[in-house]
C-alpha cells in the first residue's frame, strides 16, 4: 500500500458491536478478564495497553516500514526513553544543534548518567574521531532544528555499524512522508507526534518506532509500560485522525514552505534563507538524495541584526508568534531569545512553520513588515 492508502487504513479498527467505520475512544482503565483469570480481548489495562494505542502504534510503524512502535505522552518523553534504554556511563554522540528541549534534557537529566558530545554530523568524516569505548548511540536530526542541516543518514549509519552503535533519527521534521530513516540504515525513528503527524496543534504526544524486535527494543517496551508515561486514549485517537491527512497536508505545506524560501531568497531585506528544497542550501544534492519531500520548514536570517528579527514577529497578522510547529496555521518564532544564552542560532533568525493558509496572504504579511 502507498502512503495516504496506509495513512486511512492501518490505524482504523472496524467496532465489532457497532459496525462503526471510524473506530471508538475507548475511555476504559481496566478490561474484564475471563473466567481462567486471562484477558480475553487481550487488554488488562490502559497503562499496560489500549485499542486507541494499538491502533496509533500499527500506523506509525507501517508509515515507516518499522517492526514495532512505542507511543509516549510527549516527544520529549519518547527521547528520554530511548536515551533510558542506554546503560550509565553510555556515551551519545549528538547534533550541534540538537531541538534545544533534548539538548537540555540530556544535560541537566542526564547528567552525571550518560556522556555527550554535540557534533557538526554535516561532517561525517570527522564523526568518527568522536567515538570512545563507550560510546552507545549517534542521534541525528535531519532535517535539524532551527537551522535545517541535512545529515547523511546513510554515511553515519556506516560508522554505527562499523561500531556497533545504535543509530537513532528524530524524523519530526521531515515525517515519513518525506523521509524513510529505517530504509537509509538508522536503528530507531522518534517522532513528536505534536507536530505534522498530529498537524492541528491540540494535542502532545511522541512516538519511537524501530527496525527490529531485538533486546534494545525490548527495554524500550518495558519503560514504555512500567513507567507508564503514555498518551491518554483520547490523544491517541486524535493523533491517529490527524494522520489521516498527513500525505495530502504535507503536500500543501511543502508547497507554500518552498513557494516562502523562494520569495525570502530574493528579499533585499533578507540575509539569508534555510531551507534544503533551494539550490543555496549547502546539503542541497544530499537532500533531494535521501528525502521525498523537503517538508515546511524554514528559517531565515534578517539584515540589521537582532532588533528587526524581533520586530518582524512582534508585527505579523496571519503568522502567529508561537512555539511549536507542524500545524495547519503558519507560526513563526525568535529562536535565539526561546533557546537561551548557550544557543548556536544565529541571533537575526526567524523559524517559520509554514502552513496550510493561502500563500499571497502569507507573502504579503511578511512583505508588510519586512
Amino acid at each position: 500500500m502507498k502512503i495516504e492508502t496506509i495513512s486511512i487504513h492501518a490505524g482504523n479498527k472496524l467496532d465489532e458491536d457497532s459496525r462503526a467505520v471510524t473506530q471508538p475512544i475507548v475511555l476504559s482503565s481496566t478490561f474484564e478478564r475471563g473466567e481462567d483469570g486471562g484477558y480475553p480481548s487481550g487488554y488488562m489495562y490502559s497503562r499496560i495497553d489500549n485499542p486507541n494505542r494499538k491502533s496509533l502504534e500499527n500506523v506509525i510503524a507501517k508509515l515507516e516500514n518499522g517492526a514495532d512502535c512505542c507511543a509516549f505522552a510527549t516527544g520529549n518523553t519518547a527521547g528520554m526513553s530511548v536515551f533510558q534504554c542506554l546503560e550509565p556511563g553510555s556515551h551519545v554522540i549528538c547534533p550541534d544543534d540538537m531541538y534545544h528541549g533534548l539538548r537540555n534534557q540530556l544535560k541537566f537529566v542526564f547528567k552525571g548518567i550518560i556522556e555527550l558530545d554535540f557534533v557538526d554530523l554535516t561532517q561525517v568524516d570527522e564523526i568518527e574521531k568522536y567515538v570512545k569505548s563507550n560510546t552507545r548511540m549517534i542521534w541525528v536530526e535531519t532535517p535539524s532544528n532551527p537551522l535545517l542541516k541535512i545529515a547523511d543518514i546513510t554515511a553515519i549509519s556506516a560508522v554505527t555499524k562499523k561500531h556497533n552503535l545504535k543509530l537513532v533519527v528524530d524524523n519530526t521534521f521531515a515525517t515519513p512522508y518525506g523521509q524513510q530513516p529505517l530504509a537509509l540504515g538508522a536503528d530507531l525513528i522518534m517522532h513528536s507526534t505534536t507536530k505534522y503527524l498530529n498537524g492541528h496543534s491540540d494535542v502532545c504526544g511522541g512516538a519511537v518506532v524501530t527496525k527490529e524486535k531485538d533486546s534494545f527494543w525490548e527495554r524500550m517496551r518495558n519503560l514504555q509500560v512500567l513507567g507508564g508515561a503514555v498518551p491518554s486514549p483520547f490523544d491517541c485517537y486524535l493523533v491517529t485522525r490527524g494522520i489521516k491527512t498527513l500525505a495530502y497536508r504535507m503536500r500543501g505545506h511543502e508547497y507554500n514552505a518552498f513557494e516562502l524560501a523562494k520569495y525570502l531568497e530574493a528579499h533585499p531585506a533578507i540575509e539569508r534563507v534555510f531551507y534544503p528544497g533551494l539550490k543555496s542550501h549547502p546539503q542541497f544534492d544530499l537532500a533531494r538524495k535521501q528525502m521525498t519531500s523537503f517538508g515546511g520548514m524554514l528559517s531565515f536570517c534578517v539584515k540589521g541584526g537582532e532588533d528587526p528579527a524581533r520586530r518582524l514577529v512582534n508585527n505579523v497578522k496571519i503568522f502567529t508568534q508561537a512555539t511549536s510547529l507542524g500545524g495547519v496555521e503558519s507560526l513563526l518564532e525568535h529562536r535565539y531569545s526561546i533557546e537561551g544564552p548557550d544557543s548556536k542560532t544565529p541571533k537575526n533568525l526567524i523559524r517559520v512553520s509554514v502552513g496550510l493558509e493561502n500563500l499571497e496572504d502569507l507573502i504579503m504579511d511578511l512583505d508588510t513588515n519586512l
